[in-house]
Parts: C-alpha cells; sequence; structure tokens
C-alpha cells in the first residue's frame, strides 16, 4: 500500500482546480494587462478569482495582492509594516520562536537594517496566548506576526484574540495562514488581521501562487519591481492559470471546511492515539486544538531520517518537520521551541492527512510504525543506555 501523509508540506491538485487551470492554457492565454479581447478575458479570469478570495476570506477584492507562494507574502507583509512603522518612529516587532523561516529569516534581515525583533516563548502546549502578546506589546511596537497554526505541529493560535488586542493598541497584526487556509474558517474582519499570507499548495491547488490580504489603507512596499501588474505592488504578467486553479481550490475547499474537520478528526485522533501507545512516545502540541490532519510525535532513542527512509521503504510518505529544511541535521527549532531536549527533537515524525486519506491507510501506517520503531531502537547505542539505565529516559 502507497500513503502520502505528508499534505503538509505539499497536496495534490484536485480536480476541480485542474478543470480550472487547463482552459487557460491554450483558450485563455492572453496577457491580462493586454486592452486586446484575448487579454480582457484574462483580465475577467484574474477578478474574478480576486473576488474568490476575498469573499472568502471576509475582504474586498482590492485588498488581494497575487504572489508567487506564502513566502513572498510573508515577506512583502513584513517589509510593507514595517517601512509604515519607521515612517512613524515605531521600529518594534513581536512575533515568535516557532514561526516558519519565511516570517524568521526576514525578521533576522529588519533587524540588521536597525528594527527590534521580541519573539515569544512558546509554552508546553503550542499555543501561544493573547496575553503574552498584550505584554510584549511597547509604544514603538508596530507590527505583530503570529503565524495561524504551525506549520510543524499544527497548534492553533488564538488568532481573534490577539488581533483584538492588536487592534485596541493600534498595532498591525500579520498572521501567516498558510497552513490554515482552506482548512480552518478564517474571517479577516471578524479577526481583526491586518495583513495573511496563504499559498495554494496546501489546500489542492498548484505551486507557485499565493494570496497577501493587506487591509485598505496599508501601503504594500514591492519586493519584485518591474510592471504596474497588482496595482503596481508586485510585477510580472500574472500566473493565470495558477491563480484561476488557485481559486477553485479554495472554493472547494472552504465550501467543505466542516465536512472535512469531521473527516478528519477521528482518524488523527487514532493516529495519535495510535503512535503514543509505543513506550516513550510523545505527542507535540495540544491534542485538540491542532489542525485537523495534523499528527507529530517524538519517539526517544531514535533518528527522524532513518524513520522516514524506512517508512518510504513501506510505501508511506511523511516528513520529520517542515519540507523548507528537510536538508537540514539540525533538530526543528519548532521543537525546540517547545521545549523539547536536542536528542528527543531528532526524533519526530509528522503525518499530515488529507481528505483523501482512508481510514485503512491509517490503519496500514499504525501496523507498519511500532515495527521499524523497535528495530531502529535495538540498533541504537543510545537506546541501548537509556534500558540499561546508564541515562535517563526523558520522554
Amino acid at each position: 500500500m502507497n500513503v502520502y501523509a505528508d499534505n503538509a508540506a505539499t497536496t495534490a491538485v484536485s480536480d476541480t482546480a485542474l478543470a480550472a487551470m487547463l482552459p487557460c492554457f491554450q483558450e485563455i492565454y492572453g496577457n491580462p494587462s493586454s486592452l486586446h479581447s484575448p487579454g480582457q478575458r484574462a483580465a475577467e479570469r484574474l477578478a474574478a478569482a480576486r473576488e474568490t478570495f476575498a469573499r472568502r476570506l471576509g475582504g474586498d477584492p482590492r485588498e488581494i495582492t497575487f504572489t508567487s507562494g506564502g513566502s513572498e507574502a510573508d515577506n512583502q507583509a513584513l517589509r510593507s509594516a514595517a517601512a509604515l512603522g519607521a515612517r512613524k518612529g515605531k521600529k518594534h516587532i513581536i512575533s515568535t520562536e516557532f514561526e516558519h523561516h519565511a516570517i524568521l529569516h526576514t525578521l533576522e534581515a529588519l533587524e540588521k537594517a536597525g528594527y527590534e525583533v521580541t519573539l515569544l516563548d512558546i509554552p508546553p502546549d503550542g499555543v501561544v496566548t493573547a496575553e503574552q502578546v498584550k505584554d510584549a506589546l511597547r509604544p514603538d511596537t508596530c507590527l505583530v506576526s503570529v503565524m495561524f497554526a504551525n506549520n510543524e505541529i499544527g497548534t492553533i493560535q488564538p488568532i481573534p484574540e490577539i488581533g483584538r488586542v492588536c487592534r485596541e493598541a493600534g498595532v498591525l497584526f500579520h498572521t501567516d495562514a498558510v497552513q490554515a487556509a482552506g482548512h480552518l474558517p478564517i474571517d479577516v474582519q471578524a479577526m481583526d488581521i491586518d495583513l495573511l499570507s496563504l499559498s495554494a499548495h496546501k489546500f489542492h491547488g498548484p505551486k507557485g501562487v499565493g494570496v497577501l490580504y493587506a487591509r485598505k489603507g496599508i501601503p504594500l512596499v514591492n519586493v519584485i519591481y518591474g510592471g504596474a501588474q497588482e496595482r503596481g505592488k508586485r510585477a510580472g504578467t500574472e500566473n493565470i492559470p495558477g491563480i484561476c486553479g488557485a481559486a477553485a481550490a479554495f472554493e472547494e475547499a472552504c465550501a467543505n471546511l466542516e465536512k472535512n474537520a469531521a473527516y478528519l478528526e477521528p482518524l488523527r485522533d487514532k493516529l495519535i492515539a495510535g503512535l503514543t501507545a509505543i513506550p516513550h512516545t510523545v505527542l507535540n502540541g495540544d491534542p485538540k486544538r491542532r489542525l485537523p490532519g495534523n499528527v507529530n510525535v517524538c519517539f526517544e532513542g531514535i533518528e527522524g531520517e532513518s524513520l522516514l527512509l524506512l517508512l518510504d521503504g513501506k510505501g508511506i510518505a511523511a516528513s520529520s518537520g517542515s519540507a523548507c529544511t528537510s536538508g537540514s541535521l539540525d533538530p526543528s527549532h519548532v521543537l525546540l521551541a517547545l521545549g523539547r531536549p536536542h536528542e528527543v527533537a531528532h526524533g519526530s515524525l509528522r503525518l499530515s492527512l488529507c481528505e483523501y486519506n482512508t481510514p485503512e491507510e491509517i490503519d496500514y501506517i499504525l501496523a507498519e510504525v511500532p515495527g521499524i520503531v523497535s528495530y531502529l531502537r535495538e540498533m541504537s547505542p543510545v537506546w541501548d543506555e537509556l534500558e540499561q539505565g546508564k541515562r535517563p529516559h526523558l520522554i
């Protein structure tokens, strides 16, 4: 059996998205900036896609900018808010220790440019509180950026509460919603969100398409210069096939939020129960306040890379953390922020499900993982020392 359980890394393009894309390759292929009829037909598709995202997010079409993905949207959001803050004499930014590297690396660049960054500690359950944000606010704070749901451990953050704190303080609030969009309800108005980033390939849209929502009145800083596309704030001819596929996928995902969650949560919980029954195993993050399809555990005494290779040999595609850092030998910064020791964080496994996964696939994973973990532990000199009492178990 082949099981794809790495949907947090990327998802398969849905039939709905593909059907929306195909006409844009050979029939509606005009440049939407052109004045002739083929160009205007493409422009109509672009406008319809922009309206879809605005409607489903609770915003206005003029607040939607299409990008190449979540990373670009994150970069533009942070740099725009920082520039606006600097013009007001405010150069302090608040974020968290377990953000995606698109956020953390942009913050590092802003620090080098003279901004001060406060990264909030992560509580043991993986859920940052609005009180933490409120306590970190200063008179010179210009931006708070807290992800909607963590990409590794799947914990859902109290976005409405954080948004309210920021709105009351007059501070811009950005959320990286790459993992949440299409999987959790989002309303930028009700949640007091000023800036939001998402990426189509996380909800069965194509790769290479992202969205930046920016509330009216927030001037965007260009990160790509060139033509006047996207109201002059993102140069480059729009990827009409990708954007149309993204909009169709988002419409479908949002229409099926409740149904998909009701289907996935029991599968997720079965996986959690089965995996944590393996001795010296711990779940990372709150067991319930997490994405419907996310499971992240640490097995003491093994290396995650070896586990992934053996799982792949059994036809199971999984990960040990973010696909963006899979080439690194360092343990996950998310798990370290959660308080996991290095030697425990190295033995992590992330299984991320979507509505395409079946109960039979869950049973197959639970049938294979315990044996692989046992095999790796038997080979490990570290595990031998743990079992002999030469060093204490950490889980």
